[in-house]
């Protein structure tokens, strides 16, 4: 019998989905405390009890953002089977998930803010990548471990640097274009 969150969970729950938004749609420089606890429905003071700070709130947006993508890929490979990595690429460059920026990919969104983080959420978010790439890389068959992580890191660096050109622009034929050349070669680089 599984338990009820506890009010206190919820209110951090509620401030984490809140805090995912702002920072995926606006960036760590444009996102604020208040608006984040505006969004949630509580006071500052109640998201200072729950995260400390705003690092502390990104370094769990990040972990939770990342945790996403680790729990989505093995349902990928169990749904669709020897095809999923094309309907992961199908997903990931669709214009859906191009469209919605806030609720999007952690990996396309917060990367580029890691890159100015300190040295412990360097390795965090390193920790968690490795996750993600090994589970696409067991995904893949055939080769050593060494060329499937390989592939893998091509795969995914293709199908990230993709999404974010296609996001990008604002013709929406060039973004389509970008997102098909980026599936493409996605693909291209899963195979080897």
């Amino acid at each position: 019998m599984a338990l009820l969150p506890t009010k206190k969970e919820q209110t951090r729950a509620r401030i984490l989905d809140a805090a995912s938004q702002s920072f995926r749609s606006s960036g760590y420089a444009g996102t604020g405390v208040d608006g984040i606890a505006k969004a949630a429905g509580v006071t500052s003071g109640a998201f200072y009890a729950h995260f400390g700070s705003k690092d502390g709130a990104f370094e769990a947006v990040l972990a939770s953002g990342l945790d996403e993508v680790i729990v989505s890929i093995p349902n990928f490979q169990t749904e669709f089977g020897p095809d999923w990595v094309r309907a992961f690429a199908d997903y990931y460059l669709g214009e859906a998930h191009r469209n919605d920026l806030a609720c999007g990919c952690a990996m396309t969104t917060l990367s580029p803010e890691v890159a100015r983080a300190d040295p412990d959420v360097h390795l965090a978010y390193e920790v968690k990548m490795n996750k993600v790439v090994d589970l696409i890389a067991n995904g893949l068959g055939g080769d050593t471990d060494e060329t499937r992580r390989t592939r893998a890191w091509a795969m995914l660096s293709t199908l990230i640097g993709g999404l974010t050109l296609s996001r990008a622009v604002s013709n929406p034929d060039i973004a389509n274009t970008i997102a098909a050349s980026a599936h493409t070669a996605a693909l291209i680089a899963a195979k080897g």
